[in-house]
């Protein structure tokens, strides 16, 4: 059994604060108002040898006013079950609460064991308010504080002793990483729970629901990969809330930090200017690219409508032409597996190597067809091309003038290596380099 660690506990109480610490990063959003953890939310830890993984979650509450409430309760349920360890988060300074007595009930079933951390002990005078949580009848308490740390060196030293093994450093290192990014209440969610078959993410009708960046592994087509669900990204002047803000900022980190992005479109309303900067930024970072036309069961449509939308977007996106669109439905499962078989196939073409020989090969008697322009009256010849190890598929052309090859003729090249070696949903990087 892998070494998995759940920190579950009622609202407001330090658990995104806890898992920052424990993963030592800034990873989970942190607010003072309480319900700003909706997913579970993963990271990998280690103490003194052994590595575990830890998940976050929203606080288990009933008979509130948040619309989110059994949505949240069903998240918890879920991470208690797939965990070999409980850490019971509470307040020190609000004590025991009827909510905690009523939660200490759900985590016995578990049969899980189970370690109580009383937070917010931030100076050793309060150590002895922990001791009223002893009346829950689970075990030892363990007075931390999640804000500077104090505590958690003891409580880690227990929780490691029940680990059944060493545990893994990191269990998805090397593993392709799949972004799924849009505007708000586009349908990412959808897609994600649709593709895994199961409530990874919560699902409503209001924009904005998904905050966290949530990580799932998912295996397909003989390939192992990661699937992240990202908060809906929209302009800076509509984001009014600090946690919407910090939620746009872990989506662009996603970005940043995946192999290929499938961008989710709301067919209802078309292809818009925040989804054309987010194609932008992902093409300037040299990310592989699928484009989901979500909802597409809710269009009246017929033969020449997928052809009719999709010259329109390309337009609006020029002059990028090499990215895929797929027309789905995240509702009705609509080739939502083709999405994913494209974003497969980005990554392999993200990550192809052209043997310098098929390179010269297939270009060298185009070039020699349809040479450089000469400029200034100066003939420009172009003598031997090769790729290089880079992220990003990219190609060094040696000749005599590199300063003089035009943008024009450098696209012409471009739409030849597309059409000679298939690096569709990938972009590809030039580079004229003096003989």
């Amino acid at each position: 059994m892998a070494n998995i660690v759940a920190i579950v506990g009622r609202p407001n109480v330090g658990k995104s604060t806890l898992f920052n610490r424990l993963v030592e990063k800034r990873q989970a959003i942190m607010d003072d108002m309480p319900g700003v953890t909706r997913d579970r939310h993963y990271g990998y830890a280690e103490w003194t040898g052994k590595y575990f993984t830890v998940i976050d979650t929203g606080g288990y509450v009933t008979g509130s006013d948040d619309k989110f409430e059994t949505q949240i309760r069903r998240q918890v349920e879920l991470a208690l079950d797939e965990c070999s360890i409980v850490i019971f988060m509470v307040d020190c300074q609000q004590g025991l609460t009827g909510y905690d007595k009523e939660f200490a009930n759900l985590i016995r079933k578990s049969k899980k064991p189970v370690f109580i951390a009383a937070n917010k002990v931030d100076t050793p005078n309060k150590t002895d308010e922990a001791a009223e949580f002893f009346e829950l009848g689970m075990g030892d308490v363990y007075p931390v504080s999640a804000e500077n740390g104090s505590g958690t060196g003891e409580l880690l030293d227990a929780v490691i002793k029940a680990f059944p093994t060493e545990g893994v450093k990191d269990p998805d290192e090397g593993i392709p990483k799949i972004a799924i990014l849009g505007r708000p209440n586009a349908g990412k969610s959808s897609l994600l729970n649709a593709l895994l078959g199961a409530e990874r993410s919560i699902v409503t009708d209001e924009a904005g629901t998904t905050r966290d960046a949530i990580h799932s592994r998912y295996k397909m087509y003989g390939k192992d990969f990661i699937l992240i669900d990202t908060a809906g990204i929209r302009k800076k002047s509509k984001v009014v809330e600090d946690v919407e803000f910090y939620s746009v900022l872990r989506a662009l980190r996603t970005l940043e930090e995946s192999d290929v992005c499938i961008i989710v479109i709301d067919a209802e309303r078309g292809l818009e200017s925040q989804d054309v900067n987010i194609i932008s930024l992902a093409q300037k970072q040299g990310k592989g690219m699928v484009i989901m036309v979500n909802k597409w069961d809710l269009i009246e449509k017929d033969s020449k409508t997928a052809d009719k939308l999709k010259k329109e977007m390309l337009e609006k996106i020029a002059p990028i032409s090499y990215i895929p669109f797929v027309f789905a439905s995240a509702l009705t499962k609509q080739r939502i597996f083709q999405v994913i078989e494209k974003a497969v196939e980005a990554y392999q073409n993200k990550t192809k190597k052209i043997a310098t020989s098929a390179l010269n090969d297939a270009l060298l008697p185009e070039i020699a067809h349809y040479p450089p322009p000469a400029i200034k009256g100066k003939l420009i010849q172009i003598k031997y091309i090769t790729q290089v190890a880079a992220k990003t598929p990219s190609f060094v052309f040696f000749c005599n003038l590199p300063q003089y090859i035009q943008e024009s003729y450098q696209r012409f090249l471009e739409n030849r290596i597309r059409e000679k070696f298939d690096f569709e949903g990938t972009s590809i990087r030039l580079f004229f380099r003096k003989k």
